[in-house]
C-alpha cells in the first residue's frame, strides 16, 4: 500500500482539498486498493473541525467528496506509515524538518514541485488569499502530476 499525506498550516483549506481532489483521481483510476490519502496540518488549531467552508463550497461545485473529513495535526508516527508527506508552501517544509525526524524512505515535497515550468513554489493558502479557485486548479494539476508519478514508479 502506497499511503500520501498532504500537510497544509491548519489542515482546513489546502491540504483537504489535496487529499479530496487525490482521493477522487485515486477512485477514477481504480487504484483505491493500492493508494491511501490523507491529510493534516502543523499547528493544532482546527483539530476535529470540518474543511473551511471555500473548500467544501469549491469540491461541492466539482462533485468531489470530502465526507468525514476533519482536521487534525501532523505526528511523529506519519513519518512510520507514509511514503510521501506532500506540503503547500516553504513554511511547511520548514515547520515539519524543524520538529520531526524524517526518515529517508519518506519522500517530502512541495506539493508544487511535481509541476515542471510552473512559475507558483507554493500554493497560496485561499485562508488568506480568498482565492479557492486559484487553489483548486494549482492543487488539481500538482495532485495529477503526483499520482502520475506514483503510477509509473509502481508499475
Amino acid at each position: 500500500m502506497i499511503r500520501v499525506l498532504f500537510v497544509c498550516l491548519g489542515n482546513i483549506c489546502r491540504s483537504p482539498m489535496a487529499e479530496a481532489v487525490f482521493r477522487h483521481r485515486v477512485l477514477e483510476e481504480g487504484l483505491v486498493e493500492k493508494i491511501e490519502v490523507d491529510s493534516a496540518g502543523t499547528a493544532l488549531w482546527h483539530s476535529g473541525k470540518p474543511p473551511h467552508e471555500g473548500t467544501r463550497n469549491k469540491l461541492d461545485e466539482v462533485g468531489i467528496s470530502y465526507d468525514g473529513m476533519t482536521a487534525r495535526q501532523i505526528r511523529q508516527d506519519d513519518f512510520d506509515r507514509f511514503q510521501y508527506v506532500i506540503v503547500m508552501d516553504e513554511d511547511n517544509l520548514s515547520n515539519l524538518r524543524a520538529e520531526y525526524d524524517i526518515p529517508d524512505h519518506v519522500v517530502v515535497k512541495k506539493l508544487l514541485d511535481f509541476l515542471e515550468d510552473n512559475p507558483e513554489k507554493n500554493v497560496p493558502d485561499p485562508y488568506y488569499t480568498g482565492d479557492f479557485q486559484e487553489t483548486y486548479e494549482l492543487v488539481t494539476a500538482a495532485t495529477e502530476a503526483l499520482l502520475r508519478e506514483i503510477i509509473d514508479k509502481n508499475e
